[in-house]
């Protein structure tokens, strides 16, 4: 039986992250009788580093529970993996684009408000950098 703060330090992340994937029901601990306290498995270690890979090759948690929800029931998840990646690869040019107009607009503020005096808000004004950017 693992605690919260082992099943932590053995998959290497935040204690915070163990606690928001328990929450969101990515992980499944049970409960200690005496105290209450959530107990993991052994098996949450290497679910845990999947969740963490998955992430880290672009799956929303969403998707990661999908995954998870169709390893569940036994069958293989290679085609719904798969099937994600090839939609990612397709969208993922768009979403570059739109950073890159979004770098551009944040340089061409960042040299106006080079120039810009700090202001107060006034009751008109909330923050007159971003307000100026949209005249």
């Amino acid at each position: 039986m693992i605690t919260t703060n082992v099943l932590a330090k053995k998959a290497n992340v935040p204690i915070f992250t163990v606690r928001h994937y328990t929450r969101i029901g990515l992980l499944t601990p049970s409960r200690r009788k005496s105290n209450g306290y959530k107990i993991y498995k052994e098996s949450d270690i290497t679910l845990l580093k999947f969740i963490m890979n998955a992430k880290e090759l672009g799956f929303t948690l969403k998707e990661i529970a999908q995954i998870i929800d169709k390893a569940d029931t036994g069958k293989s998840t290679c085609p719904i993996v798969r099937e994600l990646v090839v939609k990612r690869i397709e969208d993922n040019p768009k979403k570059i684009k739109k950073l890159q107009n979004l770098q551009k607009k944040m340089e061409a503020a960042n040299i106006k408000w080079a120039k810009m005096k700090d202001s107060m808000p006034d009751g008109d004004s909330v923050c007159r950098l971003i307000e100026s950017f949209a005249e």
